[in-house]
């Protein structure tokens, strides 16, 4: 063995050395757009997502704007199947708007 391998019995200068304090970081400072940024993200995403899930299977599906600009899509815009889509597409928001609530904890001041 070498002299300086621990277990050698010999102890170096580096293991006499104090041992250095943890450096403290300063949590983040977030202005108050950021904040509003995020909320009204929520707000969006919930209000979005609440309008997907529920409008394909109201009486106002068959009669709104976007299912009379092209007669020959009535038969896939009355599908129950694209209608779950829609709704899918709903359930997505949903989440992303239950992520990001989860999320608004990083603004929350912590000490």
């Amino acid at each position: 063995m070498r002299p300086n391998q621990p277990g050698s019995g010999e102890i170096s200068a580096a293991h006499n050395d104090p041992v250095p304090a943890p450096m403290v970081v300063p949590p983040p400072v977030f202005p108050w757009y950021q904040k509003l940024w995020a909320v009204l993200l929520v707000t969006f995403c919930l209000e979005i997502g609440l309008f997907l899930v529920i409008f394909p299977w109201t009486s106002y599906w068959e009669t709104n704007y976007f299912s009379q600009i092209v007669p020959g899509w009535h038969v896939y815009w009355y599908n129950s199947y694209f209608r779950g889509a829609v709704s899918g597409l709903g359930g997505l928001n949903l989440y992303v708007a239950l992520l990001e609530v989860l999320a608004l904890r990083r603004f929350a001041k912590r000490g």
